[in-house]
């Protein structure tokens, strides 16, 4: 007990006189630079030249960390700027297909007159609460369901293009079927050569383009649409556009993001009229019976024979 009190007895006044001519250090610095004189100017230009050369260890971490920091803010204001970069370009690609569709709209209204919009294309927005998570199903399941009217078999769709269709509805909540899963199939129109083919999903991000009638007649990024063949979907929602792949298969690169998939429409599509009757035989109407001249008499030609022979 005794030998520990006599060192504590000793390390204290040692510390404190440590920290009495550490703070003396720096008052004494402090004041050498702040002496405005020619003289004072070479000591402290000698003192920098021998010191801060032995001190370049200290200085490489600290410039290191601040480097770090600055990369850090660039990295921060990149992906700031990417972010805004994508939406707005995701917003571009939205304008632009609005545009595209109205070109088309006006060459068809050109064309015709008392054209009838489509009234069943109403929608029901939803929010994806969930996916699939397993790599041979992909689907994503929606907040809305048989209480919000919704039908198996409806097309859902993002912001611009076509995401699936519905594959189960509970009463809450609604499971959709992506057009990237294996059992997806959708009949497609690519434009603007008209080819008819089948939209076929296989786990990857662009999916397959097979039955096509005339491979040739399609090009690298043409657009592709829904046929509406078979009444799975309406005509005409933008699916992507094609993409040829290094081994030359046909492939769809999808419109819709889906990497952020967060606001789904689930399109409201009643079933078509069908018509399962022929209809009767067109026959044109009856006229009249023609009334053919009667033959003259043999009096009347008699007559007439002797006029011409007294005259």
């Amino acid at each position: 007990m005794a030998r520990d009190r006599t060192e504590l007895d000793y390390v204290s006044p040692l510390r404190r006189i440590g920290l009495g001519v550490l703070i003396l250090l720096c008052l004494g610095v402090f004041l050498l630079w702040r002496i405005d004189s020619p003289r004072v100017e070479r000591i402290r230009a000698d003192l920098v030249d021998r010191v801060v050369p032995r001190f370049e260890w200290v200085s490489v971490p600290v410039r290191r960390m601040a480097d770090m920091v600055r990369d850090f803010q660039s990295y921060q204001r990149l992906h700031a700027q990417n972010r805004d970069l994508r939406r707005e370009l995701q917003q571009m690609k939205a304008w632009r297909e609005a545009a595209v569709q109205l070109e088309q709209q006006n060459a068809k209204l050109l064309a015709l007159n008392n054209v009838r919009l489509d009234p069943r294309l109403t929608s029901v927005s939803g929010v994806v609460i969930a996916d699939s998570g397993s790599p041979f199903r992909q689907s994503v399941l929606l907040n809305v369901g048989a209480r919000d009217g919704i039908v198996d078999g409806w097309a859902t769709m993002d912001g611009l293009g076509l995401v699936g269709r519905i594959s189960g509805v509970g009463k809450n909540t609604a499971r959709v079927l992506l057009l990237t899963d294996p059992t997806s199939r959708i009949p497609v129109t690519v434009q603007p050569s008209g080819q008819r083919a089948m939209l076929m999903g296989d786990n990857s991000a662009a999916p397959q383009l097979g039955f096509v009638e005339d491979p040739g007649l399609i090009r690298a990024g043409d657009r592709v649409v829904s046929s509406g063949d078979g009444g799975l979907f309406p005509a005409g929602l933008l699916v992507g556009e094609v993409a040829v792949a290094a081994s030359g298969q046909l492939r769809v690169r999808l419109a819709a993001d889906y990497q952020r998939l967060e606001f789904l429409r689930v399109l409201r599509s009643h079933s078509a009229e069908v018509i399962d009757e022929t209809g009767a035989l067109l026959i044109p109407p009856q006229l009249p019976p023609v009334q053919a001249p009667e033959p003259a008499g043999t009096d009347e030609l008699e007559a007439a024979e002797e006029g011409r022979g007294g005259g």
